[in-house]
């Protein structure tokens, strides 16, 4: 018997085992070393040096340090930990952990248990064997992790064992990020400074402000046996063939349905892991695909979100094991039906609790969240470029414009009211502003729009930019896309327009103007600037693509041609004047994200070759054969042509499919061949591309119409109908 077969057998054997119920409040934050657990473990000197750095962003002394690490050793010796690891995130797309045991010996040969501050703030993984760039060779191997207090310690349980994990970013020697994180925070930093400064046009209170960021993690969710006898699935993380069921997601039943008891016993337990670890779930819901799911939490500040999303990605794939089921993350695992994606809900907040992207109650209020939308609009207009390079990948061009993805055209959808609301300003741009005419500043938003700001907008699907009510949701960002890249664009590109709105206003109220009058003035000129990236409509229509054509919006359709916005003049002066990345940082990131798209579409084309040569082709000539003998047989029983007419109808589509497909795979291999001689990176990522656009699609038709042709019994791979709908 096939794997296919003993998989599909094995499912009814499987066990749900539902985790006992817990209060979420109990367990929450309990392998988290929060600042209440370091009041109880640190001394007040420890403690107060702790929370100044994370809420001041102030360094900690390294006699500081060493008060910290015992502290955070005895909580975590108290919980059963034995060893450490910095926490990192490299850019592989994945994390990274090097364990350590507490355990030493001394001089004398006494074992002892320590954790002193230098092993807190520093480490020193081998840099050369992560993606660099050509920032580090693999003679030059020294890296450095270094401490994010702003990213509380934690420990994660694998089986019986606990390791206490410390959140890191990842420099090297000479001082470059090879990390996702580093770029983060100085993100992160930027948009504070550039915030607070524009801010304080409304409120001299304000000191801080801090973006928020709340993803909806959409994900697959598929039996353990079925997706080990794929291996497209083990390989890619997607099924590179299968031909469509008669049942889709065309009934629409899925969305929102109830959850099947297996996937539910995952979900639990995958949460109860969650909380402890201080990821605030809130959200779980069957999505539009068969086997699609959703999870969401609450806001938080973005690196802490960002931290929370890419723990939680391992998290959900290792619970997934304990239920004999496998998490799939990739952004397209199946064709013909919904992908996944990972939407990133932004947002900004002050430290005097006041969010810039909701509208006050009175004009000034009102003219604070005009002037932070209006901002946020001009940005993406003024960086469309960059902000598609920063959700760029393989895997997300197979999703992007397909099945409720947005396109791959950058636009923004504000909904009606709003979109009202900038019309009625940029009508006036005729007429000079003074203090006598107060009717524009008195718009009262939160009157005439209380409905939008309580998320009655349409969902624009379609969008992959789109005001939510009191939020940005980019929604274009892939399902096993790190955040912090979208986030790390999305903040710099905020930093550096609101830089600009301010000097803009400055320069208006030097010449006389009333402060009010100035802003409105800017906000104005900003509308008139960015509307063309506003679009209401159906971003899939053929009308909107010609539309956003003479809009002359940017239409980079696959990776390798957007990646190339990450490294033009505009891109290398914003990120290097916002502190952000320096020219080497973003030639380096352009180069990996290249290398790691080749070798992505390389896999998946082995894949693509293996698969048809050991597992289709001899399926379908085992059936060709069986079709012949057949044929032969009614033959030599002297029965009429009209006996087996059919089975010579048979035999002719698959003869024909099998030889398209041996043709087909032989050229994609030698394609291949070409490409990998090609010396620079970004002509072979194009010339991939080209493999990928000339033979994936062509070899797929031909296997799946097989697939539907050949003898069931002889299919060797789980269908779709089987992957999709038993677990």
């Amino acid at each position: 018997m096939s794997l296919r077969f003993n998989a599909i057998s094995s499912i009814n054997n499987n066990e749900t085992n539902i985790p006992a119920s817990t209060k979420i409040t109990g367990i929450f934050g309990t392998n988290v070393f929060t600042l209440k657990t370091a009041r109880e473990f640190l001394s007040d000197e420890a403690y107060k040096s702790l929370v100044t750095s994370i809420r001041g962003g102030k360094k900690i002394d390294r006699s500081v340090a060493n008060q910290i690490a015992n502290g955070i050793r005895a909580w975590a010796e108290s919980k059963g930990v034995t060893h450490y690891t910095h926490w990192f995130q490299p850019l592989t797309g994945t994390t990274a952990e090097k364990h350590d045991s507490f355990f030493t010996l001394k001089g004398d040969g006494t074992a002892i248990e320590e954790f002193d501050g230098a092993a807190l703030i520093q480490q020193e993984p081998d840099a050369s064997s992560f993606p660099s760039g050509g920032l580090r060779a693999t003679f030059e191997a020294r890296g450095y992790t270094a401490w994010d207090p702003s990213s509380p310690a934690f420990i994660i349980e694998i089986g019986q064992g606990k390791t206490l994990c410390i959140p890191t970013i990842f420099v090297s020697y000479t001082g470059e990020s090879l990390d996702y994180k580093a770029p983060l925070l100085k993100a992160l930093e930027a948009l504070n400074k550039s915030a607070v400064e524009v801010c304080n046009f409304f409120d001299k209170n304000v000191t801080k402000v801090t973006p928020t960021l709340g993803w909806e993690q959409e994900y697959f969710v598929i039996d353990e046996a079925l997706a080990t006898a794929r291996p497209d699935l083990v390989q890619c993380g997607r099924t590179v063939f299968g031909a469509s069921p008669a049942k889709g997601q065309q009934l629409e039943d899925h969305y929102f349905g109830s959850i099947p008891e297996r996937v539910y016993a995952f979900m639990r337990d995958y949460e109860q892991e969650s909380y402890k670890l201080g990821i605030p779930l809130r959200t779980r819901h069957n999505e539009v695909a068969p086997a699609q799911f959703e999870c969401a939490p609450i806001f938080e500040e973005v690196n802490i979100a960002v931290d929370h999303n890419t723990l939680l990605m391992d998290v959900m794939s290792r619970v997934a094991k304990r239920h004999k089921l496998v998490v799939l993350l990739h952004e397209k695992p199946f064709a013909g039906i919904n992908g996944s994606g990972k939407h990133n809900n932004w947002s900004m907040a002050t430290d005097t609790g006041v969010n810039l992207l909701a509208p006050g109650k009175t004009p000034k209020t009102n003219l604070m969240f005009l002037t932070f939308f209006v901002n946020t609009i001009k940005a993406v207009h003024d960086y469309a470029d960059i902000m598609r390079a920063a959700i760029a990948s393989a895997p997300n061009d197979h999703r992007l414009g397909a099945n409720e993805a947005p396109p791959a055209i950058i636009s923004v959808f504000v909904g009606q009211y709003l979109a009202k609301v900038l019309s009625d300003i940029e009508t006036r741009v005729s007429t000079k502003f003074d203090e006598q005419d107060e009717a524009i500043l008195k718009l009262d938003l939160h009157r005439s729009i209380p409905e939008l700001m309580l998320d009655n907008t349409d969902r624009n699907r379609t969008s992959p930019f789109a005001f939510t009510g009191n939020k940005f949701e980019f929604r274009a960002v892939g399902s096993s896309a790190n955040c912090a890249i979208s986030m790390t664009v999305l903040n710099t590109i905020m930093a550096d327009t609101l830089k600009k709105f301010k000097a803009d206003v400055d320069a208006l109220i030097e010449k006389g103007d009333k402060k009010e009058i100035a802003i409105m003035q800017v906000i104005q000129k900003y509308i008139v600037e960015s509307k063309n990236v506003l679009f209401e409509g159906d971003g899939y229509s053929e009308e909107w693509h010609k539309e956003a054509e003479r809009r002359g919006l940017p239409n980079l359709k696959t990776t390798p041609v957007a990646l190339d916005a990450m490294v033009t003049d505009k891109a290398k002066k914003l990120f290097e004047s916002n502190g952000v990345y320096s020219h080497t940082e973003l030639e380096a990131r352009h180069e990996i994200e290249l290398e790691k798209y080749i070798k992505k579409v390389q896999i998946e084309a082995r894949i693509m070759g293996d698969l048809a040569i050991n597992h289709i082709l001899p399926a379908a000539i085992a059936y060709q054969n069986d079709l012949l003998s057949n044929v032969n047989g009614l033959k030599a029983a002297g029965l009429g042509e009209t006996a087996y007419k059919s089975q010579l109808t048979i035999l002719k589509e698959v003869s024909e499919h099998i030889q398209v497909i041996h043709d087909k795979v032989n050229l994609m291999v030698e394609a291949r061949k070409v490409a990998n001689n090609i010396a620079d990176t970004r002509e072979k990522a194009i010339s991939y591309e080209s493999i990928k656009s000339t033979y994936f699609d062509e070899i797929r038709y031909h296997v799946d119409k097989l697939e539907h042709l050949v003898d069931d019994e002889k299919w060797t791979l789980p269908k779709y109908r089987e992957m999709l709908f038993l677990r």
